[in-house]
């Protein structure tokens, strides 16, 4: 290397030192002329002193991004195309996603797990920002199973310490909602099925508020209970029309898949319904079916706090009727006392759900039940106070399987039963009798 000076081409005195990839060279910063340039290989005795190096040091492998890296980038960035995400929410789940890859606990997974990664990233980033997004919904566009894609969920959460927050339901209703046909003029569309999307989103919201304070959400997939409450919602806004049309038929003229569990989240809601329409005054006189009770569901809304506390003291009171009567029938039949003795208390009035319909207009200024007359109007009365109260995992458990009874023993068991040869062992205790075992097994 040649000395530091001047430049004999411009004669300029800035001379720097640089490295063309392991050769270095000393250049002039002003004209670039190469003054002077180091050995490219090195000698014998350089080489005596050197150690191997690795292949991703030699190239700088490391400042490159790997090619599952690369792939993976892509794929979150497509998806957030897909979904329309804004670029704030793409760059948080590309950081995320990077930030994975980095930890040892994700070295090691499967090409699978690899591609559920970065739908994990977007899901967590739309959690964070309030945006209302379902695991089932990022599951459909990559064509993987949701217990799969929940481990990984929960595995990225626990690794990088992430706090997300709990989607909010009344975005996810208008999110759903806003996907719905049935809100804008089509031909595909009867005029009788389109609904305005103002008053069917105020009263799915109003049934999903319900279907949560009677335990029907709790642990529950979301999007089933939403749909189940826009149907009925779009049922009761316009029922003469609608009331024929069954939920398979709702969305295919949506343009929204049927969720399978939707059709048992409709029955629940049209039990809750009931329950509560056997409490209003003027409704008892009627016998409403689940088609029926559609009609009134603007007037269920609209006195729900009362019906469901009123469901609420009729289960109480019922309770402690039940209690007195199994302490006050120990030296009666028990077949006979509950069933003649409950009409009789219901109707003397010591019900505390009966002051609350005292002054309406079912009830007889007598004090007698006004359900004499119209039996049909007792039983969902009875069975719907329940339904408020209880998940529905209490009130239709899941069927266990017992287990099976052991089996009687073929013989009674005599104490004179022949001992074998591998269990003798444990019935000798003295050193001499197991060294006389030992000659004897030894001898045979």
């Amino acid at each position: 290397m040649a000395a530091r000076g001047r430049c004999p081409e411009c004669g300029s005195g800035s001379l720097v030192e640089d490295a063309h990839y392991a050769q270095q060279q000393l250049v002039c910063a002003a004209c670039g002329c190469v003054l002077a340039e180091g050995l490219l290989t090195t000698t014998y005795s350089d080489e005596e002193h050197l150690r191997e190096v690795a292949y991703s040091q030699s190239t700088g492998q490391k400042e490159q991004l790997s090619r599952c890296l690369q792939r993976g980038i892509r794929r979150v960035q497509d998806l957030c195309k897909v979904l329309q995400l804004p670029a704030v929410f793409e760059e948080t789940a590309v950081s995320y996603f990077q930030r994975a890859l980095q930890l040892p606990a994700f070295h090691l997974l499967s090409l699978e797990k690899k591609e559920l990664l970065g739908g994990c990233c977007v899901f967590v980033t739309c959690r964070q920002h309030n945006w209302p997004l379902t695991m089932g919904t990022i599951c459909s566009l990559l064509y993987a199973r949701q217990d799969l894609f929940a481990g990984v969920y929960l595995s990225l959460q626990k690794e990088l310490g992430l706090s997300v927050p709990v989607l909010s339901l009344a975005d996810l209703v208008t999110t759903h909602l806003n996907s719905f046909r049935l809100l804008q003029p089509s031909a595909s569309v009867p005029a009788p099925f389109l609904e305005d999307k103002e008053k069917l989103l105020a009263r799915t919201m109003a049934i999903v508020e319900l279907a949560s304070e009677t335990w029907l959400v709790t642990g529950r997939h979301p999007v089933p209970i939403v749909t189940a409450a826009a149907f009925l919602a779009w049922q009761s806004l316009r029922p003469g029309p609608r009331l024929s049309c069954p939920l398979a038929r709702f969305c295919r003229l949506a343009g929204v898949d049927l969720p399978p569990p939707a059709h048992l989240r409709l029955k629940e809601l049209l039990e809750i319904l009931q329950g509560m329409a056997s409490q209003l005054s003027w409704l008892r006189g009627f016998d409403l079916d689940k088609k029926t009770v559609v009609k009134h569901i603007g007037d269920l809304l609209q006195h729900r706090v009362f019906l469901l506390k009123n469901a609420f003291s009729q289960q109480d009171g019922e309770e402690q009727q039940d209690t007195a009567l199994g302490q006050g029938s120990s030296g009666q039949d028990p077949g006979d006392s509950p069933d003649k003795d409950s009409p009789d208390k219901d109707s003397s009035g010591q019900d505390p759900g009966g002051s609350l319909d005292k002054d309406s207009p079912g009830q007889d200024s007598s004090g007698q039940d006004p359900e004499q007359g119209c039996p049909s109007a007792g039983k969902p009365r009875r069975g719907g106070a329940l339904r408020p109260l209880l998940p529905p995992c209490l009130i239709h458990p899941r069927k266990r399987l017992r287990p099976a009874a052991p089996s009687a023993p073929a013989s009674a068991l005599t104490g004179d039963e022949p001992i074998s040869d591998s269990e003798i062992e444990q019935y000798l205790r003295s050193p001499d009798e197991i060294r006389a075992f030992r000659k004897a097994k030894a001898w045979l």
